[in-house]
């Protein structure tokens, strides 16, 4: 197994030890297409990742859509697997629904259309937002390009740029996406371990 295939599931594991997983089929539709198995005693299902393959040629609608490419251990993220919007502790990585495109990630990405906009404009690619109800973006930083088409991962007030149309970083959460998953990973591990 490629180590970057290796990486994307140890890094998809993790999910269920950071997000309860729980399916609100109201408000979270992604949610509800990767429900698994029969509601337990209080009426709630959980959701799991899907393992897929997705043509590399799909990322070409998104690109032509964007300031730059994804970062090679995100294209295979979301080429391999689909997921709801799940919560790791410091972030919430973006939904990527089930379907036969990637339209549902790029919805996801530009949900907000005044905030991604911005961000777009002003060299930021979103994927995910703060934790729990922490709205700010959490982008790719287009700035601060990298060896291997990597990006700094930055958080950004969602303020700001609602109100004053100003961007203004809050936190670098790693210096790349690899260095982000990487840091998931352990500390997933280290959780585990105290539980």
């Amino acid at each position: 197994m490629h180590r970057d295939e290796q990486l994307v599931e140890q890094f998809v594991a993790t999910f269920a030890a950071w997000d309860d997983c729980e399916v609100d089929e109201e408000w979270d539709p992604a949610a509800a297409m990767l429900a698994v198995g029969e509601p337990d005693q209080y009426g709630n299902r959980r959701w799991l990742p899907r393992k897929v393959q997705t043509d590399p040629g799909r990322l070409q609608e998104i690109y032509a859509r964007l300031p730059a490419r994804f970062p090679p251990l995100y294209e295979r993220l979301v080429l391999s697997y689909r997921w709801a919007e799940v919560d790791l502790d410091r972030f919430r990585l973006f939904a990527n629904p089930p379907g036969e495109n990637l339209q549902g990630l790029f919805n996801e990405m530009t949900n907000d259309a005044f905030l991604s906009q911005h961000l777009l404009k002003a060299g930021y690619i979103p994927f995910g937002k703060g934790p729990d109800y922490d709205y700010d973006p959490v982008c790719f930083d287009l700035s601060a390009r990298k060896q291997n088409a990597e990006y700094r991962i930055v958080k950004l007030d969602h303020e700001e740029i609602l109100c004053f149309s100003r961007t203004k970083i809050v936190a670098e959460l790693a210096p790349t996406f690899r260095a982000l998953v990487e840091e998931t990973i352990e500390r997933a591990r280290r959780k585990g371990k105290s539980d």
